[in-house]
Protein backbone atom coordinates (compact mmCIF):
# COMPACT_ATOMS: atom_id res chain seq x y z
CA UNK A 1 0.00 0.00 0.00
CA UNK A 2 1.61 3.60 -1.10
CA UNK A 3 0.97 5.88 1.02
CA UNK A 4 1.64 10.19 0.40
CA UNK A 5 2.07 12.34 3.55
CA UNK A 6 1.19 16.04 2.94
CA UNK A 7 2.80 18.46 4.90
CA UNK A 8 1.72 22.08 5.29
CA UNK A 9 4.42 23.82 7.00
CA UNK A 10 4.94 27.90 8.23
CA UNK A 11 7.12 29.48 10.77
CA UNK A 12 9.01 25.58 11.77
CA UNK A 13 11.90 24.04 10.29
CA UNK A 14 13.71 22.02 13.06
CA UNK A 15 10.19 20.79 14.33
CA UNK A 16 9.82 19.29 10.55
CA UNK A 17 13.34 17.40 10.86
CA UNK A 18 11.57 15.76 14.50
CA UNK A 19 8.74 14.43 11.52
CA UNK A 20 11.18 13.55 9.03
CA UNK A 21 13.56 11.48 11.90
CA UNK A 22 10.10 9.62 12.66
CA UNK A 23 9.26 8.55 9.15
CA UNK A 24 12.54 7.27 8.62
CA UNK A 25 11.90 4.44 11.45
CA UNK A 26 8.65 3.72 10.08
CA UNK A 27 8.33 -0.02 8.62
CA UNK A 28 6.51 0.77 5.47
CA UNK A 29 8.02 3.57 4.45
CA UNK A 30 6.00 6.57 2.43
CA UNK A 31 5.98 6.47 -1.19
CA UNK A 32 6.56 10.45 -0.99
CA UNK A 33 6.59 13.56 1.42
CA UNK A 34 4.81 16.11 0.03
CA UNK A 35 5.79 19.41 1.46
CA UNK A 36 3.62 22.56 1.19
CA UNK A 37 6.28 25.54 1.71
CA UNK A 38 4.34 28.89 2.94
CA UNK A 39 7.16 30.35 4.25
CA UNK A 40 8.69 33.79 2.45
CA UNK A 41 11.99 32.60 2.83
CA UNK A 42 14.45 29.54 2.28
CA UNK A 43 14.15 28.46 6.22
CA UNK A 44 13.10 24.93 4.62
CA UNK A 45 15.72 24.14 2.27
CA UNK A 46 18.47 23.08 4.66
CA UNK A 47 16.33 21.08 6.28
CA UNK A 48 15.62 19.71 2.89
CA UNK A 49 18.76 18.99 1.98
CA UNK A 50 19.30 16.72 5.10
CA UNK A 51 16.84 14.43 4.36
CA UNK A 52 16.59 14.18 0.28
CA UNK A 53 18.80 11.34 0.31
CA UNK A 54 16.90 9.51 2.60
CA UNK A 55 12.92 10.26 1.92
CA UNK A 56 11.16 10.99 -1.08
CA UNK A 57 10.67 14.90 -0.61
CA UNK A 58 9.16 16.73 -3.05
CA UNK A 59 8.94 20.66 -2.45
CA UNK A 60 6.08 22.71 -3.04
CA UNK A 61 5.56 26.71 -2.60
CA UNK A 62 2.59 28.67 -2.22
CA UNK A 63 2.27 32.26 -0.80
CA UNK A 64 -1.16 31.75 0.26
CA UNK A 65 -1.01 31.32 3.79
CA UNK A 66 -3.69 28.96 4.60
CA UNK A 67 -3.15 25.50 5.78
CA UNK A 68 -6.07 23.88 3.80
CA UNK A 69 -5.52 25.24 0.87
CA UNK A 70 -1.64 24.27 1.21
CA UNK A 71 -2.70 20.56 2.06
CA UNK A 72 -5.00 20.59 -1.08
CA UNK A 73 -2.50 21.92 -2.85
CA UNK A 74 -0.30 19.02 -2.03
CA UNK A 75 -3.11 16.26 -2.87
CA UNK A 76 -3.34 17.23 -5.75
CA UNK A 77 0.34 16.59 -6.29
CA UNK A 78 -0.50 13.15 -4.22
CA UNK A 79 0.31 9.67 -6.22
CA UNK A 80 -0.01 7.11 -3.14
CA UNK A 81 -3.20 4.88 -2.74
CA UNK A 82 -3.36 6.82 0.92
CA UNK A 83 -3.02 10.14 2.07
CA UNK A 84 -2.06 11.93 5.30
CA UNK A 85 -1.32 15.33 6.34
CA UNK A 86 0.99 15.47 9.25
CA UNK A 87 1.54 18.98 11.12
CA UNK A 88 4.99 20.24 10.66
CA UNK A 89 4.86 19.79 14.72
CA UNK A 90 3.81 16.37 15.24
CA UNK A 91 6.00 13.04 15.10
CA UNK A 92 4.79 9.44 13.94
CA UNK A 93 5.57 6.56 16.35
CA UNK A 94 6.90 3.50 15.15
CA UNK A 95 4.94 0.85 13.40
CA UNK A 96 1.97 4.02 12.56
CA UNK A 97 2.03 3.75 8.84
CA UNK A 98 2.03 -0.03 9.00
CA UNK A 99 -0.99 -0.25 10.98
CA UNK A 100 -2.64 2.41 9.08
CA UNK A 101 -2.27 0.36 5.04
CA UNK A 102 -2.90 -3.17 7.24
CA UNK A 103 -6.15 -1.21 8.06
CA UNK A 104 -6.88 -0.89 4.32
CA UNK A 105 -5.70 -3.71 3.14
CA UNK A 106 -7.90 -5.92 5.42
CA UNK A 107 -10.85 -3.47 4.34
CA UNK A 108 -11.50 -2.38 0.99
CA UNK A 109 -14.88 -0.82 1.81
CA UNK A 110 -12.27 1.39 4.18
CA UNK A 111 -12.50 5.00 3.12
CA UNK A 112 -11.64 7.18 6.14
CA UNK A 113 -9.47 5.56 8.99
CA UNK A 114 -8.70 7.75 12.14
CA UNK A 115 -6.92 8.02 15.57
CA UNK A 116 -6.34 10.05 18.47
CA UNK A 117 -3.61 12.73 19.06
CA UNK A 118 -0.87 11.08 21.66
CA UNK A 119 1.28 13.42 23.91
CA UNK A 120 4.54 14.14 24.52
CA UNK A 121 4.31 13.32 27.57
CA UNK A 122 2.25 9.79 27.54
CA UNK A 123 -1.17 9.12 27.32
CA UNK A 124 -3.64 11.21 24.85
CA UNK A 125 -3.32 14.55 23.82
CA UNK A 126 -5.67 17.57 24.27
CA UNK A 127 -9.50 17.22 23.66
CA UNK A 128 -12.02 14.18 24.16
CA UNK A 129 -11.25 10.93 22.67
CA UNK A 130 -13.30 7.86 22.26
CA UNK A 131 -12.33 5.01 24.14
CA UNK A 132 -13.52 2.30 21.57
CA UNK A 133 -12.99 1.41 18.48
CA UNK A 134 -15.60 1.08 15.60
CA UNK A 135 -17.25 3.20 13.12
CA UNK A 136 -17.31 6.90 12.69
CA UNK A 137 -20.81 8.28 12.65
CA UNK A 138 -22.23 11.98 12.76
CA UNK A 139 -22.66 11.52 16.54
CA UNK A 140 -19.35 10.71 17.36
CA UNK A 141 -17.28 12.53 14.82
CA UNK A 142 -16.05 15.07 17.48
CA UNK A 143 -13.98 12.60 19.21
CA UNK A 144 -13.15 10.58 16.52
CA UNK A 145 -10.91 13.26 14.49
CA UNK A 146 -7.69 15.32 14.36
CA UNK A 147 -6.45 16.40 10.86
CA UNK A 148 -2.93 15.29 11.31
CA UNK A 149 -3.84 11.69 12.12
CA UNK A 150 -6.28 11.32 9.18
CA UNK A 151 -5.64 8.51 6.49
CA UNK A 152 -7.62 8.50 2.92
CA UNK A 153 -7.86 6.67 0.42
CA UNK A 154 -6.71 9.14 -2.48
CA UNK A 155 -9.70 9.21 -4.79
CA UNK A 156 -12.14 9.89 -1.58
CA UNK A 157 -10.12 13.14 -0.78
CA UNK A 158 -10.43 14.20 -4.41
CA UNK A 159 -14.06 13.28 -4.50
CA UNK A 160 -14.99 15.30 -2.04
CA UNK A 161 -13.15 18.08 -2.77
CA UNK A 162 -10.31 18.26 0.03
CA UNK A 163 -10.55 20.45 2.92
CA UNK A 164 -12.36 23.47 3.18
CA UNK A 165 -10.36 26.02 2.79
CA UNK A 166 -12.51 28.48 4.89
CA UNK A 167 -11.69 26.33 7.90
CA UNK A 168 -8.69 25.68 9.70
CA UNK A 169 -5.08 27.85 10.39
CA UNK A 170 -5.32 30.92 8.21
CA UNK A 171 -8.98 31.13 8.22
CA UNK A 172 -11.37 33.16 11.02
CA UNK A 173 -12.63 29.56 11.76
CA UNK A 174 -9.01 27.81 13.03
CA UNK A 175 -10.04 24.46 13.30
CA UNK A 176 -12.49 21.37 12.68
CA UNK A 177 -11.60 20.79 8.94
CA UNK A 178 -11.03 17.58 9.57
CA UNK A 179 -14.74 17.00 11.65
CA UNK A 180 -15.81 18.77 8.61
CA UNK A 181 -14.37 16.77 5.79
CA UNK A 182 -14.86 13.41 8.25
CA UNK A 183 -18.63 14.11 8.12
CA UNK A 184 -19.28 14.59 4.85
CA UNK A 185 -17.70 11.57 3.40
CA UNK A 186 -20.16 10.28 6.34
CA UNK A 187 -23.33 11.90 4.56
CA UNK A 188 -21.44 10.87 0.98
CA UNK A 189 -22.01 7.38 2.13
CA UNK A 190 -18.11 6.61 2.95
CA UNK A 191 -17.05 4.36 5.59
CA UNK A 192 -15.01 5.91 8.02
CA UNK A 193 -13.12 4.06 11.07
CA UNK A 194 -11.67 5.06 14.32
CA UNK A 195 -8.92 3.09 15.95
CA UNK A 196 -7.62 4.52 19.22
CA UNK A 197 -4.41 2.58 19.08
CA UNK A 198 -3.57 4.31 15.80
CA UNK A 199 -1.88 7.45 17.17
CA UNK A 200 0.68 10.23 16.11
CA UNK A 201 2.31 12.51 18.63
CA UNK A 202 1.73 16.58 18.23
CA UNK A 203 2.95 18.72 21.17
CA UNK A 204 0.12 19.52 24.37
CA UNK A 205 -0.91 23.42 24.35
CA UNK A 206 -3.62 22.90 26.44
CA UNK A 207 -4.04 25.26 29.21
CA UNK A 208 -1.00 27.74 27.98
CA UNK A 209 -1.06 31.11 27.28
CA UNK A 210 -0.96 29.86 23.85
CA UNK A 211 -3.76 27.47 23.81
CA UNK A 212 -5.99 30.74 25.54
CA UNK A 213 -5.04 32.81 22.98
CA UNK A 214 -6.04 30.37 19.94
CA UNK A 215 -9.49 29.16 21.99
CA UNK A 216 -11.99 31.59 20.60
CA UNK A 217 -10.61 31.03 16.93
CA UNK A 218 -10.17 27.02 17.16
CA UNK A 219 -13.72 26.97 19.16
CA UNK A 220 -15.35 28.91 16.13
CA UNK A 221 -13.89 26.33 13.74
CA UNK A 222 -15.89 23.89 15.66
CA UNK A 223 -18.92 26.15 15.76
CA UNK A 224 -19.29 25.39 12.50
CA UNK A 225 -19.27 22.51 12.04
CA UNK A 226 -20.97 21.86 14.55
CA UNK A 227 -24.05 23.54 12.66
CA UNK A 228 -23.12 22.04 9.41
CA UNK A 229 -23.20 18.61 10.90
CA UNK A 230 -24.36 17.77 14.40
CA UNK A 231 -27.62 15.80 13.88
CA UNK A 232 -29.80 16.61 16.68
CA UNK A 233 -29.43 19.07 19.94
CA UNK A 234 -27.85 15.99 22.31
CA UNK A 235 -24.73 16.27 20.14
CA UNK A 236 -24.17 19.86 19.90
CA UNK A 237 -25.35 21.28 23.16
CA UNK A 238 -22.60 19.64 25.27
CA UNK A 239 -20.09 21.35 23.47
CA UNK A 240 -22.15 24.66 24.39
CA UNK A 241 -22.79 23.94 28.31
CA UNK A 242 -19.02 21.94 29.10
CA UNK A 243 -16.88 25.64 28.71
CA UNK A 244 -20.03 27.34 30.77
CA UNK A 245 -19.06 24.56 33.45
CA UNK A 246 -15.78 24.95 32.81
CA UNK A 247 -15.54 28.81 32.98
CA UNK A 248 -17.69 28.73 36.28
CA UNK A 249 -15.94 26.28 38.40
CA UNK A 250 -12.87 27.94 36.93
CA UNK A 251 -13.41 31.04 38.35
CA UNK A 252 -14.94 29.89 41.94
CA UNK A 253 -11.46 28.34 41.99
CA UNK A 254 -9.56 31.27 40.91
CA UNK A 255 -7.70 29.62 38.51
CA UNK A 256 -7.70 32.43 35.97
CA UNK A 257 -6.21 31.17 32.86
CA UNK A 258 -8.91 28.47 32.98
CA UNK A 259 -11.39 30.71 33.38
CA UNK A 260 -10.26 32.87 30.54
CA UNK A 261 -9.72 28.94 28.36
CA UNK A 262 -13.33 28.77 28.87
CA UNK A 263 -14.89 31.99 27.93
CA UNK A 264 -12.34 32.55 24.64
CA UNK A 265 -13.93 28.66 23.78
CA UNK A 266 -17.58 29.35 24.39
CA UNK A 267 -17.49 32.67 22.82
CA UNK A 268 -15.88 31.14 20.03
CA UNK A 269 -18.25 27.92 19.33
CA UNK A 270 -20.94 30.94 19.29
CA UNK A 271 -19.47 32.78 16.95
CA UNK A 272 -19.08 30.19 14.43
CA UNK A 273 -22.80 28.30 15.31
CA UNK A 274 -24.43 31.68 14.23
CA UNK A 275 -21.71 32.59 11.42
CA UNK A 276 -22.75 32.78 7.93
CA UNK A 277 -20.03 30.31 7.06
CA UNK A 278 -22.08 28.09 8.85
CA UNK A 279 -24.55 27.82 6.68
CA UNK A 280 -22.29 27.16 4.04
CA UNK A 281 -21.74 24.18 2.40
CA UNK A 282 -18.43 23.47 1.08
Amino acid sequence: MRVSLIVATRGRSAELATLFDSLLVQAVAPIEVIVVDQNSDDRLVPVLERFRDRLALRHLRSTIANANNARNLGLRYATGAIVCFPDDDCWLPEGVLARACAAFEADPALQLLTGPAASPEGGLGSGRWRADAGAITLKNVWTSVIEFNLFLRRETALALGGFDEALGPGTAFGSAEGNDLVARAIKAGRQAMYDPALRIVHPDKRLTPVAVARASLYGAGLGVALARHAPDLSTWAPFFIRPIGGMVLAALRLRGLEARYYAATLAGRLRGFLSHEAARAP
